[in-house]
């Protein structure tokens, strides 16, 4: 027989002490804005280093690291990565590893963030601020593990965005800290997180997926393009999550513009059969995504140049 403690104990469990900086964050942002004031110039700098960013969580974090859906060089990869890891969420083999997850179960008893099983702060920020999910699963990103430098960026984690922090105060002083590093990361996390907590509720669904996967202009444009999140779901291996011309996604411009510049390369695109199948009516059918990327893609390994 169970103890009868297991249905008093929480469901989550969350290690304060790591969690508090989260939270303090917060009060910096909006303690440091207040006292250094406002201005257009402070303001512009907190959107330029949000978008610049966005991208880094947009392009590597998620479209390359989780997904695989384009190649490039190993330099590359590992400037991506670094970019990625300046917005302090963590190192990019941990955020392929949970992501992956979350695709494999998406709203299904062992998603890490279902804002259908779990209720809209946990799938916003409580799973990725709790005990629950600190550790870095390898089983499920042995194509990142095997690269020392992206094994050396996961475990200090925390060394790009105090750099960048470093580096804004040079440059700028205070002000430029204030708005431009704690205020934009603040903005950063709870735009990155919509889309676990919002865009599996507002919205609406094209395509018919086992999970509640909904498509929202609005936070397409908060996330550079992440918000066609049915989309996405109905077809995890293509770059571009707005499918159509209307559907705005600027990721996939800036990584199309890479390419042209071979930075990037090989980014895949969904066929026509893919965008032609849109009856929502039909008997759903999960995305056969394996643990390293989305549907049956193979691997792609990033070049040693």
């Amino acid at each position: 027989m169970a103890d009868s403690t297991d249905a008093l104990a929480p469901r989550h469990q969350y290690r304060w002490v790591t969690t508090i900086p989260f939270f303090l964050i917060h009060l910096v942002a909006l303690g440091g804005a207040i006292w250094v004031g406002f201005s257009w110039k402070l303001l512009l700098l907190a959107v330029i280093f949000y978008y610049v960013r966005m991208f880094g969580v947009t392009a590597a974090y998620h479209r390359y690291f989780s997904h695989r859906t384009f190649r490039t060089s190993r330099v590359f990869q590992f400037l991506l990565a670094f970019l990625a890891q300046t917005s302090a969420q963590k190192g990019v083999v941990w955020w392929a590893s949970h992501h992956r997850l979350h695709h494999k179960k998406s709203d299904l008893p062992g998603d890490v963030h279902s804002v259908k099983l779990d209720g809209f702060f946990w799938a916003h920020v409580g799973w990725i601020i709790s005990k629950d999910h600190e550790e870095t699963d390898l089983n499920r990103v042995g194509d990142l593990a095997k690269y020392p430098e992206l094994m050396w960026l996961n475990k200090y984690h925390l060394v790009p965005p105090t750099v960048l922090a470093v580096a804004i105060f040079l440059v700028g002083g205070a002000p430029a800290l204030m708005w431009g590093f704690f205020v934009s990361t603040v903005l950063l996390w709870h735009g990155t997180f919509t889309i676990n907590s919002l865009s599996h509720v507002f919205g609406k669904r094209r395509y018919a997926t086992t999970d509640e996967s909904r498509n929202n202009g609005l936070l397409a444009l908060i996330t550079m393009g992440e918000g066609w999140h049915n989309n996405h779901h109905h077809y995890q291996r293509s770059v571009n999550q707005g499918f159509f011309w209307w559907e705005i996604d600027p990721t996939y411009y800036i990584l199309w513009a890479l390419s042209k510049v071979g930075l990037v390369w090989d980014l895949h695109t969904p066929p026509a059969r893919v965008l032609e199948d849109k009856r929502i009516d039909r008997e759903p059918v999960r995305d056969s995504a394996p643990e390293v990327a989305s549907a049956s893609m193979p691997l792609r390994e990033a070049e040693e140049a």
